[in-house]
């Protein structure tokens, strides 16, 4: 019952997010970001994951989440700060998923480095000197939602496994449309579109420590 009051919790606050992001005001975003977090934080802390190092590498990786969230909220907007900071709650995430992982399957990474390799190409004209911050970001992200599919292919049976995986795919759609909507050309959907994959991205990792099954 807890979970799914703080899952309603985390939909209302995201939503109000949504709008302040559009409408403001500026206060809402600095209060309704952390407190939408906070909630996806509190259901990952309620799983069971096996091995237990699952759930703490989750949790870090949320928290650093976390941390990437407030120094990217305007108005401060320290981008490369926020960026260092997402990069190492992917690493806890990478972390995470290897943790129990016996095997990998090699397909899925050829895919993802086709997707990274086309969407760096649309946005690198307006990096800048950003450039390499961006490519190592890129290269991270795409290693996490590789493990994360790794995962699920040798663990298809369990439902935790593919929570993971689909909140990896989100992740990296997020953040996708995020660097387009920043450095190709702004777009009025991008904003509602990132925070949305955003949040469903770490509430399915976040359940992924099999949370979201006690509900």
């Amino acid at each position: 019952m807890l979970i799914v009051v703080l899952t309603i919790l985390t939909i209302i606050f995201a939503a109000i997010l949504i709008r302040a992001e559009y409408r403001g005001p500026v206060r809402h975003i600095h209060l309704f970001k952390p407190l939408t977090m906070a909630c996806i934080v509190l259901i990952a802390m309620q799983g069971q994951a096996t091995p237990p190092v699952y759930k703490y590498l989750v949790l870090a990786g949320l928290i650093f989440s976390m941390a990437g969230d407030a120094l990217l909220m305007p108005p401060w907007d320290r981008f490369a700060a926020g960026l260092g900071a997402f990069l190492v709650a992917h690493l806890c995430y990478i972390a995470a998923f290897i943790s129990d992982l016996d095997t990998l399957a090699w397909w899925p990474l050829i895919l993802l480095v086709i997707y990274g390799v086309v969407v760096y190409m649309m946005v690198s004209p307006g990096l800048g000197k950003l450039k390499l911050p961006v490519i190592i970001y890129i290269a991270v992200i795409l290693v996490m939602a590789w493990l994360a599919w790794a995962r699920w292919l040798v663990q298809l049976s369990r439902a935790v496994a593919l929570l993971a995986f689909v909140g990896a795919v989100l992740f990296v759609v997020s953040d996708s449309i995020l660097a387009l909507n920043r450095f190709r050309g702004p777009h009025k959907f991008a904003r509602a579109l990132s925070l949305s994959t955003y949040f469903a991205a770490q509430w399915l990792i976040a359940g992924s420590v099999g949370a979201l099954l006690l509900s």
